[in-house]
Protein backbone atom coordinates (compact mmCIF):
# COMPACT_ATOMS: atom_id res chain seq x y z
CA UNK A 1 0.00 0.00 0.00
CA UNK A 2 2.84 2.29 0.89
CA UNK A 3 4.70 1.82 -2.30
CA UNK A 4 1.07 2.27 -4.08
CA UNK A 5 0.78 6.04 -2.55
CA UNK A 6 3.97 7.09 -2.90
CA UNK A 7 3.68 6.47 -6.46
CA UNK A 8 0.75 8.32 -6.82
CA UNK A 9 2.27 11.34 -4.77
CA UNK A 10 5.22 11.54 -7.79
CA UNK A 11 2.64 11.78 -10.31
CA UNK A 12 1.50 15.66 -8.68
CA UNK A 13 3.84 18.05 -9.68
CA UNK A 14 2.59 20.61 -6.51
CA UNK A 15 3.33 17.93 -4.40
CA UNK A 16 7.11 17.92 -6.27
CA UNK A 17 7.46 21.36 -6.07
CA UNK A 18 5.94 20.83 -2.20
CA UNK A 19 8.72 17.95 -1.00
CA UNK A 20 5.64 16.58 0.50
CA UNK A 21 6.77 12.72 1.41
CA UNK A 22 4.68 9.93 1.84
CA UNK A 23 5.67 8.15 5.07
CA UNK A 24 3.02 6.23 6.10
CA UNK A 25 -0.16 4.34 4.25
CA UNK A 26 -2.30 1.96 5.45
CA UNK A 27 -5.61 0.68 5.65
CA UNK A 28 -7.81 4.15 5.93
CA UNK A 29 -4.70 6.04 6.71
CA UNK A 30 -1.62 7.71 5.46
CA UNK A 31 0.79 10.08 7.07
CA UNK A 32 3.06 12.79 4.77
CA UNK A 33 5.96 15.15 6.04
CA UNK A 34 7.35 18.25 4.30
CA UNK A 35 10.49 19.91 5.36
CA UNK A 36 10.08 23.63 5.52
CA UNK A 37 11.76 26.26 3.10
CA UNK A 38 11.77 29.74 4.12
CA UNK A 39 12.27 30.96 1.15
CA UNK A 40 8.57 30.11 -0.70
CA UNK A 41 6.45 28.44 1.88
CA UNK A 42 6.14 31.26 4.55
CA UNK A 43 3.45 33.79 4.54
CA UNK A 44 4.61 37.68 5.55
CA UNK A 45 4.87 36.92 9.02
CA UNK A 46 7.38 33.61 8.59
CA UNK A 47 4.84 31.05 8.71
CA UNK A 48 4.40 28.70 6.80
CA UNK A 49 1.09 29.72 4.62
CA UNK A 50 -2.47 29.15 5.26
CA UNK A 51 -2.46 27.46 1.38
CA UNK A 52 0.41 25.10 2.45
CA UNK A 53 -1.87 24.10 5.41
CA UNK A 54 -4.87 23.30 3.25
CA UNK A 55 -2.64 21.61 0.67
CA UNK A 56 -1.37 19.59 3.26
CA UNK A 57 -4.46 18.16 5.35
CA UNK A 58 -6.15 18.02 1.68
CA UNK A 59 -3.92 15.56 0.73
CA UNK A 60 -2.87 13.44 3.43
CA UNK A 61 -6.96 13.26 3.42
CA UNK A 62 -7.28 11.84 0.09
CA UNK A 63 -4.13 9.43 0.26
CA UNK A 64 -6.19 8.35 3.30
CA UNK A 65 -9.08 7.75 1.28
CA UNK A 66 -7.24 6.35 -2.10
CA UNK A 67 -5.97 3.33 0.18
CA UNK A 68 -9.67 2.22 0.73
CA UNK A 69 -11.50 3.85 -2.38
CA UNK A 70 -8.92 4.13 -4.53
CA UNK A 71 -8.77 7.29 -6.86
CA UNK A 72 -10.85 10.09 -4.92
CA UNK A 73 -11.37 14.22 -5.44
CA UNK A 74 -12.46 16.58 -3.25
CA UNK A 75 -15.94 17.89 -3.41
CA UNK A 76 -15.51 19.64 0.10
CA UNK A 77 -12.75 20.34 2.73
CA UNK A 78 -12.31 22.34 5.48
CA UNK A 79 -9.80 23.96 7.69
CA UNK A 80 -9.32 24.99 11.43
CA UNK A 81 -5.78 26.79 12.16
CA UNK A 82 -5.15 26.69 15.89
CA UNK A 83 -1.66 27.83 16.27
CA UNK A 84 1.11 30.30 14.11
CA UNK A 85 2.19 27.22 11.72
CA UNK A 86 6.25 27.13 13.13
CA UNK A 87 8.32 23.70 12.50
CA UNK A 88 11.26 22.69 10.35
CA UNK A 89 9.17 19.86 9.50
CA UNK A 90 5.81 19.59 9.26
CA UNK A 91 3.61 16.19 9.41
CA UNK A 92 0.45 15.72 8.33
CA UNK A 93 -2.19 13.03 9.31
CA UNK A 94 -4.91 11.95 7.98
CA UNK A 95 -7.59 8.99 8.93
CA UNK A 96 -11.08 8.01 6.86
CA UNK A 97 -13.84 8.21 9.40
CA UNK A 98 -16.66 6.48 7.22
CA UNK A 99 -16.23 5.71 4.07
CA UNK A 100 -19.64 4.88 1.61
CA UNK A 101 -19.90 3.69 -1.82
CA UNK A 102 -20.22 7.53 -3.36
CA UNK A 103 -18.79 9.39 -0.72
CA UNK A 104 -15.12 9.13 1.70
CA UNK A 105 -15.77 11.34 5.25
CA UNK A 106 -11.90 11.94 6.78
CA UNK A 107 -10.23 14.11 8.93
CA UNK A 108 -7.06 14.92 9.36
CA UNK A 109 -4.27 16.67 11.38
CA UNK A 110 -1.43 18.85 11.09
CA UNK A 111 1.74 19.09 13.25
CA UNK A 112 4.81 21.39 13.89
CA UNK A 113 7.90 19.42 14.55
CA UNK A 114 10.70 21.46 16.59
CA UNK A 115 14.43 20.77 16.56
CA UNK A 116 13.91 18.73 19.55
CA UNK A 117 11.83 16.55 18.02
CA UNK A 118 8.43 17.47 19.42
CA UNK A 119 5.43 17.76 17.84
CA UNK A 120 2.91 20.38 18.27
CA UNK A 121 -0.48 20.64 17.10
CA UNK A 122 -1.28 23.47 14.07
CA UNK A 123 -4.30 22.69 12.59
CA UNK A 124 -6.74 20.48 11.83
CA UNK A 125 -8.89 19.54 8.69
CA UNK A 126 -11.41 17.30 7.23
CA UNK A 127 -12.88 16.70 3.80
CA UNK A 128 -15.52 14.94 1.65
CA UNK A 129 -14.53 13.00 -1.14
CA UNK A 130 -15.85 11.42 -3.84
CA UNK A 131 -14.68 7.65 -5.77
CA UNK A 132 -13.71 8.52 -9.32
CA UNK A 133 -13.60 6.43 -12.13
CA UNK A 134 -9.75 5.50 -13.60
CA UNK A 135 -10.60 6.95 -16.91
CA UNK A 136 -10.94 10.50 -15.51
CA UNK A 137 -14.77 10.53 -16.13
Amino acid sequence: MLDTIQALNRTAAFNRWAGFEVVRAENGEAELRMAWREADMGQYAGFLHAGMIGALLDTVCGFAAATVAGRVLASHFSVDCMAPALGRVFVARGRVVKAGRKQVFTAAELFGEAEDGTLKLLATGSTILVPVPDDKG
